[in-house]
């Protein structure tokens, strides 16, 4: 079970089309594993909606995976996110990694689209009923206190059968849905400790359901810096005193302290990671892309997975 790190870019830092473009094929031809996108429903700043950008990426690949992380479930319309999830799985060959969450109740999203936080987690539970059904059945129906579909179907359905669903979340609520509908969890921005600790009671909780989550299907998602021989001797960076907020979760220093960061989720059974790089232009992407690549994931691949 080989430790396996994709990327993101978070806001769309690129200069052009034709520059994204080149960094795909800069990601293509590398040892990263998959592209990850995340939902930003209500943003000043430019970040595309996940699915039809994971479209592009699909179209302008062959090999690299391609995940969300994570789409907001509240905010879509699941039969139609059932038939867009099947469609890209279908025309990538079977390259999505689809990853969903239920987002928390102080998303501005919530007020701006007209939406109230209510109860998201049940609705969520109904709309990951009807659409896991509909990536596996001929004929769906389903009626619930949010949701109805009647002798419903959708072609193509997904090449990847069964369709790997990941959750995210942390909560008590989350760890039940992560078990019951999912086939893996991809944790959001916790420290090292939260994030093994929600991986230890998923797997306690998938006994009392009597189902098993593969060992390899727990992932974590990392934001981070290599910082070059510059910052490092200056120190920027460095001080955890003066870090906030999201700040105090990102991984600044040399390729070594990325990768012994990664050795403590990987002691903790987390394998799979999604590494965000913080970082201020394309050029600056272009570089942590390379850091990241040539430093980082060949000695990633080399850490051992304990078994559980």
């Amino acid at each position: 079970m080989p430790v396996r790190v994709g990327t993101s870019f978070g806001r769309f830092n690129f200069e052009g089309i034709g520059a994204f473009r080149a960094w795909l094929d800069l990601c293509e031809d590398s040892h990263i594993d998959s592209i990850w996108q995340s939902d930003t429903v209500i943003s000043k700043q430019m970040f595309h909606e996940p699915l039809s950008l994971l479209a592009v990426i699909a179209g302008a690949t062959r090999r690299l995976k391609i995940g969300m992380n994570a789409v907001v479930l509240g905010f879509r319309d699941p039969v139609t996110f059932a038939r867009q999830c099947a469609s890209i799985d279908h025309l990538s060959e079977g390259r999505l990694l689809p990853v969903i969450g239920v987002g928390g109740g102080d998303l501005d999203a919530w007020e701006a689209t007209g939406r109230t936080p209510a109860r998201r987690g049940a609705r969520a539970n109904e709309a990951l009923e009807v659409l896991t059904r509909l990536w596996s059945e001929e004929d769906v129906s389903f009626e619930g206190e949010f949701l109805k579909v009647a002798n419903a179907t959708i072609s193509p359905r997904p090449v990847q059968q069964p369709f790997p669903l990941w959750i995210g979340g942390s909560s008590k609520a989350a760890i039940r849905r992560t078990v019951r509908y999912g086939s893996g969890w991809l944790g959001g921005l916790q420290d090292v400790d939260s994030a093994i600790a929600t991986a230890a009671d998923i797997r306690s909780e998938a006994k009392v359901q009597g189902k098993t989550i593969p060992q390899d299907h727990y992932g974590a998602s990392v934001l981070f810096r290599i910082q070059s021989d510059a910052e490092l001797r200056s120190g920027r960076g460095s001080n955890e005193k003066t870090r906030t907020g999201v700040e105090k979760l990102m991984v600044s220093g040399s390729a070594e302290l990325v990768l012994d960061t990664l050795r403590k989720y990987v002691k903790g059974g987390i394998s799979k990671f999604v590494l965000v790089p913080m970082v201020r232009n394309q050029a600056d992407l272009i570089e942590q892309t390379r850091l990241l690549n040539q430093e980082v994931i060949p000695e990633a691949a080399k850490i051992e997975m304990p078994v559980f």
